[in-house]
């Protein structure tokens, strides 16, 4: 299943070779996941950690981009979502870049990741909402609060944006 995967990723990943595609044209790629496993046992807990099996499911994301370059990994400042991010960062040498998930797909944000490949880290609501921003359309709803295995994957070439999602548990 990695193997396919990791496949996968390597051919979306790969310059268009559309008509409208030309060399000068810089590609920026992002993968959008939703932070792993959070403790629920305490309801009053606003920013709880990773579960055991978060860490795991984090350990796994790393690993499923472990033949992919990135540049930036960003997250939101959130326990959750800097644990799941933190063994991708870790891998790639990397530090965490933080986004406001109220002030999506800024121009700020756009211009810093222009060209490159970008791993976002978000929640159940803000990672489709970040996601239709940037495609420009309202496609994707909120993720259910027990799915933790979507991977949106988001390229950008010129005017040219595509979008899919893969589900990797």
């Amino acid at each position: 299943m990695k193997l396919l995967v990791t496949v996968f990723i390597f051919l979306f990943s790969l310059p268009s070779s559309s008509q409208n595609n030309t060399l000068s044209e810089a590609t920026t790629t992002y993968f959008f996941i939703r932070h792993a496993e959070k403790e629920l046992s305490d309801p009053n807990n606003k920013d709880p950690n990773l579960t055991k099996q978060g860490k795991i499911r984090a350990e796994n994301w790393a690993k499923i981009l472990t033949d992919t370059k990135v540049d930036l990994v960003y997250t939101t400042d959130y326990n959750r979502t800097q644990e799941t991010a933190k063994p991708i960062a870790k891998s790639k040498n990397l530090s965490l870049s933080f986004y406001n998930p109220r002030n999506l797909n800024d121009l700020q944000f756009q211009k810093a990741t222009k060209g490159k490949t970008v791993v976002i880290v978000g929640h159940s609501n803000t990672t489709p909402s970040f996601v239709n921003k940037i495609i420009g359309k309202e496609k994707y709803m909120p993720i259910n609060e027990k799915n933790y295995s979507k991977l949106f994957i988001i390229k950008i070439t010129g005017n040219i944006i595509t979008d899919t999602v893969l589900i990797i548990n």
